[in-house]
């Protein structure tokens, strides 16, 4: 009995080590909680793109990754993508931002 105590505590131990581990981020894949870092960085770019009225930003799209944001999408002028990228710049949060929008 004490035997079968050992082992399934060892078997448990092993699977809330490996449930752990899943959530753990490796260099191309973050782990929850950068994800959700992420996803607040996303939604706070947006709002501020969308609060500057000289930005069509409903065709602007942002993504995040580790603080990275990238813009991409349509604009009508070359300052429009410079504002864009100024506006997101402002945003707490981000560490660098890749513009790959296009003029229309």
């Amino acid at each position: 009995m004490k035997l079968f105590k050992t082992i399934s505590a060892l078997c448990m131990a092993t699977i809330v080590a490996c449930a752990v581990s899943a959530c753990a981020p490796t260099a191309k894949f973050e782990g929850t909680g950068g994800y959700i870092d992420d996803t607040v960085i996303t939604t706070k770019v947006k709002t501020a793109l969308l609060g500057d009225k000289n930005i069509k930003s409903r065709e602007i799209s942002v993504e995040t990754f580790k603080g990275r944001v990238q813009l991409s999408g349509f604009v009508t002028s070359n300052d429009d993508a410079i504002r864009a990228v100024q506006t997101t710049r402002g945003v707490a949060g981000v560490k660098s931002v890749e513009n790959v929008m296009q003029l229309k």
